[in-house]
């Protein structure tokens, strides 16, 4: 153990005698990540978009299946904490995180997750939709994540992105619809996107102590990885949009009007990535740039009233 590890500890045990019984709740919420719920809900109920989901049953299981996710990914974090907790203290932002910083009991922690797993299991057990596989894979690819895909360089990012995958994918089976190919390969490609821009940042901030396989990449590297992946998601969305969206019959029309939001929003995080120095944080970056957000409003407000405009020739495409 070096000097550095051995004062960070000091510090955190210090610092876990000082913390109470409110605090240890505090603490317990925080292990939780609610801010990153937001990726749950803005994924898994994607299949929503089209019409053919809306119904009470499949709102319903659709419902259903994010709460499925959100203690999913509730234990996820807690194992990768647990783990890393000794490499989060050499990180300027997640030497703060509760276990990292010493501030929760591991007992506590344990017990924690004993409640959460068990809930997750009681869920499962009663869930009124019939494929679970999904959620069950993403436990099961993350606790591989922790334990060693993590390690190896373009596989960590294609493991996390594949469990953005897996939620889209849930989601389309709570739902009972049809699964769109070019929608899972926008979350993909997206996925992708937001992680090479936070991998990119960590590059420039702490460097490959906190995270091995930072050793696999260059600056240089993840500015090409950028434009590759921004591409990708692009080209794929319009095709969604064009081919297997609720919106088909007119996607030549969606192409036309998403064209400039899609770019621009693209354009946007390269440049909080590239220039602005940011995107270490994928949820605050989309949350918190207030072009980003109105862009991405726009964009929906525009689809939905070509939709509105469209909808008597849409909805005899989707019965035919």
């Amino acid at each position: 153990m070096d000097i550095v590890e051995s004062v960070n500890k000091g510090r955190a045990d210090s610092i876990s005698q000082q913390v109470g019984g409110a605090g240890q709740l505090r603490e317990l919420v925080s292990l939780a990540r609610p801010m990153h719920w937001t990726k749950t809900f803005l994924v898994v109920p994607l299949a929503l978009t089209d019409p053919a989901a809306w119904s009470r049953t499949a709102l319903e299981h659709v419902a259903w299946a994010v709460v499925l996710f959100i203690l999913a990914s509730m234990l996820v974090y807690l194992i990768n904490d647990y783990a890393d907790r000794r490499l989060d203290r050499q990180h300027i932002s997640k030497r703060n995180r509760p276990l990292a910083a010493g501030r929760i009991s591991l007992p506590l922690v344990f017990a924690y997750g004993l409640v959460v797993t068990a809930g997750f299991g009681v869920l499962i057990f009663v869930a009124p939709h019939g494929a679970s596989w999904p959620v069950l894979g993403y436990l099961l690819l993350n606790v591989g994540y922790t334990f060693g895909l993590k390690h190896f360089p373009l596989l960590d990012i294609g493991a996390v992105s594949a469990g953005f995958v897996l939620r889209s994918v849930q989601g389309y089976f709570a739902a009972d619809i049809r699964i769109s190919g070019w929608l899972l390969m926008t979350v993909f490609s997206g996925s992708l996107l937001l992680l090479i821009g936070k991998r990119r940042r960590e590059l420039l901030v702490v460097g490959a102590k906190h995270r091995p396989s930072l050793r696999g990449y260059t600056v240089e590297l993840t500015n090409h990885l950028l434009l590759l992946t921004g591409v990708l998601c692009l080209i794929s969305a319009m095709a969604y949009l064009r081919t297997e969206s609720p919106i088909a019959s007119i996607g030549q029309a969606a192409m036309l009007i998403s064209a400039p939001f899609a770019l621009y929003a693209i354009s946007r995080y390269l440049q909080i990535v590239l220039v602005l120095e940011g995107g270490d944080d994928p949820v605050r970056t989309l949350l918190g740039d207030p072009a980003l957000v109105v862009a991405i409003a726009l964009w929906a407000i525009a689809l939905g009233a070509l939709f509105a405009f469209n909808y008597p020739t849409v909805m005899a495409h989707l019965r035919s």
